[in-house]
């Protein structure tokens, strides 16, 4: 029998459409150490990519026509949310809020990279 989806990917995956596609993917790499695994071009465009990130996939692609740019806001367990925070801002991020103790039990941080997604890094403290 076939699974309904793609192997490696969850029931949800993010995709974001955005100004830059080739230089969102190097943040991810660079950021949180993502791995991307596939790449699709049309006509020297990324119309299609795949970053692993820890056991999650998110997908990106380059805005064209009526498709975006759609960005979005991400929140994603770390194993230093201080850690990704500073790598962030050294990549180009621009600060939203520093690390801080969240009363929920994580510690947080709020960047947007140049594309202008939105990333909360955070990791869990109990």
């Amino acid at each position: 029998m076939t699974d309904h989806h793609r192997p490696g990917f969850g029931t949800v995956t993010p995709y974001l459409i955005v100004e830059g596609a080739a230089a969102l993917i190097d943040f991810i790499v660079e950021v949180f150490d993502g791995v991307e695994l596939e790449r699709s071009l049309h006509e020297g465009t990324i119309t299609n990519s795949a970053i692993r990130v820890g056991d999650s996939m998110i997908e990106v692609s380059e805005a064209r026509g009526e498709w975006g740019p759609f960005q979005g806001t991400l929140h994603l367990y770390v194993e230093d949310a201080d850690a990704v925070y500073a790598k962030a801002i050294e990549a180009g991020a621009t600060s939203l809020h520093e690390p801080m103790d969240m009363d929920y039990g994580e510690r947080s941080a709020a960047f947007s990279d140049p594309s202008g997604t939105m990333w909360f890094p955070a990791t869990y403290t109990g």
